[in-house]
């Protein structure tokens, strides 16, 4: 028990922004493929005049895959902090997730949702201070 306690105040930060991204893209993942249609709904009608919109069903499956990757190597990673003391897995976690919100972030823009990119900015800062903590 002293070695869990030890290594969750050791590693704190990364343990913190590590939870930030499961909570953010494995849940995210979940509520796309359990309301997949609403999404696809949503997203063609946000998408409808761009030159996005006939790509809208391949990039909600890229997107909904990759942010399912993301949450998950976020666990591993918090698993493999707590086994070995190790962070590359939380180091990928933080990769992908940043990855993921610029692709978000792309898309914002090209819908001029200017609002919706301010919003993935904040997430992005975080994930990239993980990306830093994680190295």
């Amino acid at each position: 028990m002293e070695h869990l306690y030890q290594t969750a105040t050791k590693f704190a930060p990364q343990l913190l922004i590590l939870a930030f991204l499961i909570i953010t893209f494995l849940l995210s993942g979940i509520d796309k493929l359990t309301d997949w249609k609403g999404n696809l709904s949503f997203l063609k009608e946000h998408f409808s005049k761009t030159f996005l919109k006939n790509s809208v069903p391949l990039m909600l499956g890229i997107i909904t895959f990759s942010e399912l990757v993301a949450g998950v190597l976020a666990i591993i990673g918090i698993l493999q902090i707590y086994i070995s003391g190790s962070t590359t897995i939380g180091f990928y976690a933080a990769v992908v997730s940043a990855k993921v919100l610029l692709a978000l972030l792309f898309g914002q823009r090209v819908v001029k949702d200017y609002a919706g990119a301010m919003t993935i900015a904040v997430y992005f800062m975080i994930t990239l201070f993980g990306v830093y903590l994680l190295m």
